[in-house]
């Protein structure tokens, strides 16, 4: 499994964990800003592939959003 391959893995089982959470995708999007390494972000920001599940992949697109209005 190569470095992004984890991230994705670890991006689902995050969605996963927070699926019963009230905002789902707003925790997932909390969990990965204050926990991930700037490094990790930036590659599963710059991810264009699938394996998301569709919790995880809204996450990382409001990511984006949240790096671009900085």
């Amino acid at each position: 499994m190569n470095s992004i391959d984890r991230l994705v893995y670890m991006a689902n089982q995050i969605a996963a964990n927070l699926a019963t959470d009230d905002d789902p995708v707003t925790a997932i999007t909390n969990h990965i800003e204050l926990f991930w390494d700037p490094r990790m972000k930036k590659l599963i920001r710059e991810y264009k592939g699938d394996g998301l599940s569709p919790d995880a992949a809204t996450a990382i697109t409001r990511l984006i959003e949240i790096q671009n209005a900085a």
